[in-house]
């Protein structure tokens, strides 16, 4: 790892600063230094790319301008203002934050990276990005931009997919950062991590801090940062079933208990579920012969189940790759679902509730097959 003096590092924000004074991303969360609007920007940006995350912010902003606002929504309105961002637990935990700051923090808020992050959902990244771009305080924000920029500066051949090599970079950044301009800092080097100094195909020839780059004098810039790869996400194999009667399609909410709580779907049966003795059903009509008797057992629904054309659906969550296979029933007449916790939506009703990005994948390859009929 190469060590720089107190001359280099001057130099190094000097250089940084004025490029990032002249070229910086006119991004809408940047226009002041309020808290609420550096906390919600980042917590969206997280695995979520700049462009698909302006215009959420720019509506989700209108419609909860306030720590407040935010603190006091309807579920059901924060969700679906985040559907399509994805990660939706992010939701769940910004209106949890804002209740904390609402009610025990009396609208005040912390002001350092360490109470920030007595926040919920609020992580040292983030603390560290509030902290210094809304406070001032003269601290790192390390994520994915500042693990690559200063693994490439330095030659840091530590594995960031360790935990502990966050501590170790935090104390290498931390006597780089300028003391005068940390927020500023701190968003240089994020937007120089998303240009110049991209995972993919960057451009240190033509980088403003090129000539403090040791992996570029050195040849050898995709080597770092070194990142062991993750496991491939798990397969989990659903039926999806299209119930339809008069009265419309029969969605469910998922349960606080469940991936994507809050949000509305068809009902998603895991495959697993069918298995009699820890063997799985042999084939798809026995999957199918289950599920109606446990329907009518369970909910008093007796379905007739198709299997839709095409391929399964798939949608990748973080650990998980969920693999949907679409099922379809139609009921002639509307049957009651005192026991069963779903309701009966109309189909111009449907996109009024929070829905998640597997069933707008459902809906859109039934849509597909309806118009195809």
């Amino acid at each position: 790892m190469e060590q720089w003096s107190a001359t280099t590092i001057q130099a190094f924000r000097q250089t940084l600063l004025a490029w990032y004074d002249q070229s910086g991303r006119d991004l809408p969360w940047r226009r002041d230094q309020d808290p609420y609007h550096v906390w919600v920007s980042e917590i969206m940006l997280q695995q979520t790319q700049v462009n698909t995350v302006i215009p959420y912010y720019q509506r989700f902003m209108a419609a909860f301008p306030t720590v407040t606002a935010l603190a006091e929504a309807d579920q059901a309105d924060l969700l679906k203002a985040w559907q399509g961002l994805g990660y939706y637990s992010r939701a769940r935990n910004l209106q949890r934050a804002a209740q904390q700051l609402v009610h025990d923090y009396h609208g005040v808020w912390p002001r350092t990276a360490a109470e920030l992050q007595d926040l919920v959902g609020v992580g040292p990244y983030t603390a560290c990005a509030i902290a210094s771009i809304a406070f001032g305080e003269v601290v790192p924000a390390v994520d994915g931009n500042a693990f690559r920029v200063f693994a490439r500066l330095l030659l840091i051949d530590a594995d960031i997919a360790q935990p502990k090599t966050r501590q170790l970079f935090m104390k290498i950044i931390q006597p780089i950062v300028d003391p005068q301009r940390p927020g500023a800092f701190n968003q240089a080097i994020m937007d120089l991590g998303s240009s110049y100094m991209t995972a993919k195909n960057p451009d240190p020839e033509h980088s403003p801090v090129r000539a403090f780059d040791a992996s570029y004098r050195e040849g050898r810039v995709l080597d770092y940062p070194v990142k062991t790869k993750k496991p491939r996400p798990k397969i989990v194999p659903y039926y999806g079933l299209v119930i339809t009667s008069p009265a419309g399609y029969l969605l469910v909410q998922r349960t606080a208990q469940q991936m994507l709580a809050g949000y509305w779907s068809y009902p998603l049966i895991p495959q697993d579920q069918l298995r009699e003795s820890g063997t799985a059903s042999a084939t798809l009509a026995a999957d199918m012969a289950t599920l109606t008797q446990r329907w009518a057992t369970d909910h008093h629904l007796a379905l007739t189940l198709t299997p839709v054309a095409g391929k399964p659906i798939q949608h990748t969550y973080t650990h998980q790759r969920w693999r949907v296979t679409l099922l379809s029933a139609h009921f002639e007449q509307t049957p009651s679902l005192a026991l069963y916790p779903g309701k009966w939506v109309p189909a111009a009703q449907i996109d009024q509730l929070p829905l998640p990005k597997i069933q707008e994948k459902m809906m859109q390859r039934w849509a597909t097959l309806d118009r195809e009929k």
